[in-house]
């Protein structure tokens, strides 16, 4: 592909200003082609694709009519900046997106200077670009802040509390709802397009204010001006809560006219406060099956753009997320009592099949961990069996919930944690690095970890029959390939279980590290064991392994600090037991973005990173040895 060729005015932009060196009549054709060149490039390379279609027009306005870097745009979550990273510079990098040593998936600071704000988690943008408004101001610096959030994101309460204070402060500030869920036929359109204008403009906002003024000097006109105002705006715009929380809300326009962002965006620059542009798109705009099918080409591996749809993958060997789903499915068949719940992560979580069999007890809360985790702490109040599917990386998010309002009441919420340990791909952000070390500390929570997918199963049953929280983390993909059993038996809980039989070491491996540990063991002649659960810990197994070897190892795909090592060095040191024990996971630092193998090898958790710290740890111990008989 040749870029002048194909792309010639793309192929001209290595920056925003060389953007907005062009005559506006050039910026349909610039968006013509940025729209081709995302299509081709992640096709290609895999990523996410529909949320970036959608916002070629937006990112195009916003880069020509405000002067970035110095004004800054602030992206929530990160799906849709592809365009963004093409037109700031990155454009000849972006087939190395998401990959080893290549583009990050979300903005970076430490990328680009047109990165304002690191994301990856959603509803931040307000938060930050809030306070990077106050700073500014503070600073007297002639900046601009603009806060790009899509539907699903605002719907996360830390969005409300952002809204709430900007309105508050009269922070001078713009909010850009990208709504992609809504449509706007022509007639409505061309009416939003035309109100968006005039409520934008400069002689509107003054009348307005003006007014305010004025009428607020006679109390009884003001009510009745005030009231009519809301009746009007209630008919023509979604807009009083906006304007209820102190912004000047102007919308809904279409996301995908061109020009009238560029009038809208240029009138918005120039008004003081807090003002909230509501821009409608749509999900995978200008590539129809995108469009079809927003949810499929959200995140999409490499495909043929001339195909109407994406290629199947044929397996038979089962994620860990489908063995959750279908576990679901079947267990609530079993318990009318089994109520499932999921904040905005359907897909990504396995819930298709239950919400579709089931829906009436299946609750999707939105980008909302908080609420969804003291929602299931209240269903459980009631007799019910809640189960929270999440990711380990949302689950932070509810930390608070998960002390005070289920495990301090020891409610029987049953935690589904998929995507724990290194994700690959999606970066640091997505990583379920940490939950081992804030799940470990807190009472009356049952952890377990399993090695394998029929033991996620009967993992998954054991933690619905506890009576209290519990959780069962599983790695995002597949597994060793173990047959998935259709029974369903409760595991003694506490219990470990000897995988391999050797001599001097033994192997405490944790989740899915069971696996290496078995791979390690033949070149050590090991024992190997699964431990399964991280609390509580088989206390009794641990006597007996040091009774009978040397040397502990711990294996984990989770923070050292705090982990499942520290549970087992903990016990270790309350009973006096004296075992050299050296415990591997991950160490102090972020692991950027890769394949998951990548990134498993980066932290040393690999078979060959497993043996190679095994034997450089036997080394110093022979050493220290010999140096104690000197």
């Amino acid at each position: 592909m040749e870029l002048s060729t194909d792309y010639p005015l793309l192929s001209q932009i290595n920056s925003p200003e060389d953007l907005r060196r062009l005559p506006e009549g050039k910026l349909l054709d610039v968006n013509g082609e940025l729209r081709r060149f995302l299509l081709n490039s992640v096709s290609k390379s895999g990523g996410h694709l529909a949320a970036g279609l959608g916002t070629i027009e937006l990112t195009i306005a916003l880069h020509y009519v405000f002067n970035t870097p110095k004004d800054q745009l602030v992206w929530d979550v990160g799906h849709q900046a592809y365009p963004h990273k093409i037109l700031t510079g990155r454009r000849d990098s972006i087939h190395s997106i998401r990959k080893k040593g290549g583009l990050s998936p979300f903005p970076k600071r430490k990328e680009s200077c047109y990165d304002s704000f690191g994301v990856g988690h959603s509803s931040t943008s307000i938060s930050a670009a809030l306070g990077m408004a106050i700073a500014a101001a503070r600073d007297k610096r002639d900046e601009r802040m603009v806060a790009i959030i899509g539907d699903g994101g605002i719907t996360g309460g830390i969005a409300f509390e952002a809204l709430n204070h900007a309105g508050d402060l009269g922070a001078n500030l713009l909010v850009i709802l990208n709504d992609n869920e809504m449509s706007i036929s022509p007639n409505v359109g061309a009416l939003n397009k035309y109100l968006a204008k005039i409520l934008s403009s400069k002689f509107y906002s003054t009348v307005r204010e003006e007014s305010k003024k004025a009428l607020s000097l006679m109390p009884s006109v003001w009510e009745l001006a005030r009231r009519t105002e809301e009746h009007v705006k209630g008919m023509v715009a979604p807009g009083t809560l906006f304007e209820e929380l102190g912004f000047n809300y102007i919308g809904p326009i279409d996301g995908h006219d061109l020009l009238a962002l560029l009038d809208t965006l240029r009138n918005l620059r120039n008004l003081p406060g807090p003002r909230f542009l509501h821009v409608v798109t749509r999900k995978g705009k200008g590539y129809l099956p995108a469009e079809k099918d927003p949810v499929a080409y959200h995140g999409v591996s490499s495909f043929d753009p001339e195909m109407d749809h994406l290629p199947k993958t044929s397996s038979s060997q089962p994620t860990y997320t489908e063995v959750f789903g279908e576990w679901l499915c079947d267990m609530a068949k079993k318990d009318p009592r089994l109520l499932a719940l999921t904040p905005a992560m359907r897909e990504g979580s396995g819930l298709v099949r239950f919400s579709e069999q089931f829906p009436d007890r299946y609750f999707d809360v939105a980008i909302a961990e908080q609420h969804c985790v003291t929602l299931a702490a209240g269903m459980a109040c009631e007799g019910y069996k809640p189960v929270v599917a999440i990711y380990s990386t949302f689950l932070q998010r509810g930390y608070d919930q998960l002390i005070h309002d289920v495990a301090i009441q020891n409610l029987p919420v049953l935690f589904a944690l998929d995507r724990a340990g290194l994700v690959g791909p999606d970066g640091p952000t997505h990583a379920g690095s940490f939950d081992f070390t804030y799940m470990r500390c807190i009472p009356n929570l049952l952890i377990m970890a399993p090695a394998d997918e029929n033991e996620c199963r009967q993992m998954l049953y054991t933690g619905f029959l506890h009576e209290g929280p519990a959780s069962v983390r599983y790695p995002r993909g597949k597994g060793p390939g173990v047959p998935v059993e259709k029974s369903m038996q409760a595991l003694p809980v506490g219990k470990a279980q000897i995988r391999r039989e050797g001599k001097r070491i033994a192997l405490l491996g944790f989740g899915s590290m069971v696996q290496v540990a078995l791979e390690v063991a033949e070149s050590l002649d090991a024992t190997v064991v699964n431990m399964r659960f991280v609390k509580p810990l088989d206390e009794s197994m641990l006597i007996r392994m040091a009774d009978n070897h040397e040397i502990f190892v711990t294996l984990e795909d989770n923070a050292v600090a705090g982990g499942a090592g520290g549970a087992v060095n903990e016990f270790l040191q309350s009973r006096q037991v004296m075992i050299p024990t050296l415990n591997l996971g991950l160490s102090d630092c972020f692991i950027d973005h890769g394949s998951r193998e990548e990134c498993l090898s980066e932290a040393g958790l690999d078979a060959g990173g497993v043996l190679k710290s095994i034997k450089a740890y036997l080394r110093s111990r022979e050493s220290m040895d010999q140096q104690k008989a000197i």
